[in-house]
């Protein structure tokens, strides 16, 4: 049986990790690193290779501690074969309105993607639990704070080009969340089984998130 995804975790720290093709054997460790360091929501995109059994397998595994999604979701099929496999969350990088109609019936967090304000309303709209705003690299900080000026109801999730360093502006811009990918996960550390750094890198991130929510209240 699949777990639900927890809001509750995901308020502890509102970061979705974004893996992509990251060789099957290291995966677990990977996962017990990032589970250590305090981070909750991770997503496996659907473009990796054997993405519907990875995270099934960890689902089985890691699935009442941490929340475990699909990313890359762009059509009903793809929603059928991560819901199968046992996804928690599903995360699209497009206005896939098929895709978000479908979670919202079957009441399960959809985190989808949009660029422009009209797609940014329209994801909502349709009943995104968040618009993941990508790539907000490429539209910078004022983008999303120029956004969030007329449509402040909205909970923006902003993701491509996240940083150690730029986070905190996105946060304090108003974003309710974040999607960070290899500035979170590096892809040297991982391939080269560097688990000691990849701990200390992601443990210094959730103790700077962590300092910044706790100035904020």
């Amino acid at each position: 049986m699949t777990t639900a995804f927890s809001w509750e975790a995901f308020e502890k720290i509102q970061v979705v990790g974004i893996l992509r093709n990251v060789p099957p054997q290291h995966i677990q460790t990977l996962f017990e690193v990032y589970l250590d360091a305090g981070l909750t929501t991770i997503e496996i995109t659907m473009n990796s290779p054997g993405a519907a059994d990875t995270i099934s397998s960890l689902n089985k595994i890691f699935g009442d501690r941490l929340n475990i999604g699909a990313g890359t979701v762009c059509t009903s099929y793809d929603l059928e074969k991560a819901l199968a496999a046992g996804a928690q969350f599903i995360v699209t990088p497009v206005l896939a309105e098929d895709v978000i109609k479908g979670c919202v019936e079957k009441k399960v967090p959809v985190f989808a993607g949009a660029y422009s304000p009209t797609e940014i309303f329209r994801a909502w709209q349709l009943g995104a639990s968040m618009v993941k705003v990508f790539p907000a690299g490429q539209l910078g900080v004022q983008y999303i704070k120029e956004v969030l000026a007329p449509l402040n109801n909205m909970k923006l999730l902003p993701t491509g080009g996240i940083t150690q360093s730029n986070f905190i502006e996105f946060l304090e811009a108003g974003a309710q969340g974040l999607g960070m990918g290899s500035h979170l996960l590096p892809k040297q550390l991982i391939e080269e089984e560097r688990w000691d750094e990849l701990s200390r890198h992601l443990t210094g991130f959730v103790e700077k998130f962590k300092k910044f929510k706790q100035n904020k209240t």
